[in-house]
């Protein structure tokens, strides 16, 4: 029942669905314009011969001219003139032309069949019904004895010029089965005589036509479906492999498996999403990297501060650490705690960030003196590795409207961190510039670099370019995730270049305001 509901089967049994209807209602389409053409020709024929044997035996009558009317005329020649007879029984076979199924009738005024013929010879009772014969004592098998049915004979009698009828019909049981028929009634000085009737038993040619039509129709469809199984078959198959492998794929996701990549062939929709869900999961491989190096790292980073604190205080309970060196290891314990304290204190960030529950409050602050102040902070770190510091701004106070204490967060981050991974005597430089209503803020270092494969992922959560920590011993890969996530709710931007070995920039944008007026604090107005 599965395979039943699968892309293919709908797309197979959709298409069959189509053709077959497409095919059926050509066909009925087809058929029933050729079946009303025929029935056109066919009716036009009968009305034809009828009317060519109506002429044949007025223009006989009027040479004869010593009869009362056609009428009686028919009646004598009919009944007692057998040269007239098969006279009129070759005229009926010349006027039925080529089609071998028309049967004539002649008829008088009451309705009584005087006459039956046609192409081949036909006896009245291998067309008609016996129940018409009204007169019991005579011969079923001739056409004196047989009487035209009441209703058709009224509307002859009511004056109708003709009866006709365009489909097939037994004329009210008078036919043993289904005939066309045109009646065509003859008049003689404005008097009903009699009437002659021609009918046909088939459309003839047109039946044929229709049949081999169904026949060429069928064998068609039959053929368009093979085929378009064939194609459906290679065009779904195109189709629904790069899902069934996305399918494979997920479940190997489910299970941890996230090396585990889709096939791309082709440049259309389906290559597009075969190659965004290869994307994904190498981002989600990726993901997996740096949870799997965050767990790692919190891990080491956790353990190794409190097995730090834990030693040195059970040194000092246990009397192993001399008081007079108490100070010292305090110190050092402190400092642990104060590393324990900023990786929760990211974790927390982190948490309210992406919860959306951190607030933002902007205000109008002197950038450039924030710069300032960071550096004065790291002197004693500068001084340390002999870096070469330079502060350069286009103007000695340049405003910005942000929230002071987040972007004193990413400000310094970004300053520590090129601090850190400076090489001894390089450059180290903060430039603040100005251009369209923005403030950019760029923080530039020599040494290390970050590799440029690396590169993509520096704002991702957990990424740390020195897997070897050997000088990142600090941080767990947060900080510039943090960052990129504080600019980005401000509605500015974080980038970072770099060249491996080299050096180093990163930068971001605040929004510029104009140099607010003396007084103006914390919160004033933009200008």
């Amino acid at each position: 029942m599965r395979n039943f509901k699968s892309i293919f089967f709908k797309f197979v049994a959709s298409f069959f669905l189509i053709i077959v209807i497409c095919f059926a209602a050509m066909s009925f389409a087809v058929s029933s314009i050729l079946t009303s053409y025929g029935t056109e020709i066919k009716a036009k024929a009968l009305a034809t011969s009828a009317g060519s044997l109506f002429t044949y035996i007025k223009s006989d009558f009027n040479d004869k001219g010593d009869y009362d009317g056609l009428g009686e005329y028919l009646f004598t020649n009919i009944r007692e003139n057998a040269d007239y007879q098969r006279k009129l029984s070759e005229m009926m076979k010349l006027f039925s032309g080529n089609d071998g199924e028309i049967v004539f009738l002649i008829a008088d005024d009451k309705g009584l069949v005087l006459m039956c013929g046609g192409s081949g010879g036909t006896k009245i009772s291998e067309v008609a019904n016996s129940s018409f014969v009204k007169d019991e004592s005579g011969e079923k098998d001739t056409a004196k004895y047989y009487y035209i049915p009441d209703e058709i004979q009224k509307k002859l009698e009511e004056g109708k010029t003709f009866v006709k009828v365009d489909s097939p019909h037994d004329m009210y049981g008078f036919f043993k089965s289904d005939y066309m028929y045109y009646i065509f009634p003859v008049y003689n000085g404005g008097e009903f005589t009699g009437s002659i009737l021609a009918a046909s038993k088939s459309y003839g040619e047109t039946d044929a036509v229709v049949s081999e039509m169904n026949k060429t129709v069928i064998t068609s469809a039959l053929w368009i479906l093979i085929a378009t199984f064939v194609i459906i078959y290679f065009v779904t198959n195109r189709f629904i492999s790069p899902i069934r492998e996305m399918s494979r794929a997920a479940k190997a996701f489910a299970k941890g498996q996230f090396d585990v990549r889709v096939t791309v062939s082709g440049d259309d929709e389906i290559a597009e999403l075969a190659t965004a869900f290869n994307n994904m999961a190498s981002s989600m491989q990726t993901m997996e990297d740096m949870r799997r190096s965050f767990l790692a790292n919190v891990s080491h980073d956790l353990r190794t501060p409190m097995t730090t604190i834990s030693g040195f205080i059970d040194g000092i309970l246990d009397g192993a650490i001399p008081p007079e060196k108490h100070e010292y290891y305090l110190g050092i314990i402190a400092s642990e705690v104060r590393r324990l304290s900023r990786l929760v204190s990211q974790l927390l960030d982190i948490s309210r960030l992406e919860a959306g529950e951190r607030k933002f409050n902007p205000e109008i602050y002197d950038i450039c003196e924030q710069g300032r102040e960071i550096i004065i902070a790291n002197v004693q770190r500068l001084e340390e590795k002999n870096l070469d510091v330079r502060f350069e701004c286009d103007r000695d106070n340049m405003y910005v409207f942000a929230d002071k204490d987040a972007v004193h967060q990413i400000f310094y981050n970004i300053c520590d961190n090129a601090i850190k991974f400076s090489r001894e005597g390089g450059v180290y430089e903060i430039k603040i510039t100005e251009k369209d209503d923005k403030l950019y803020v760029s923080v530039y270092n020599e040494g290390q670099g970050i590799p440029k494969e690396d590169l993509p992922n520096v704002f991702e959560r957990f990424y740390k370019s020195d897997k070897s920590r050997g000088m990142d011993k600090r941080g767990v890969g947060l900080g510039m995730y943090i960052a990129r996530t504080i600019i980005e709710a401000q509605g500015e931007k974080i980038w970072v270049e770099s060249e491996e070995g080299e050096w180093c920039r990163f930068t971001f944008t605040l929004k510029a305001v104009k140099q607010k007026k003396n007084g103006e604090g914390k919160g004033g107005r933009k200008e």
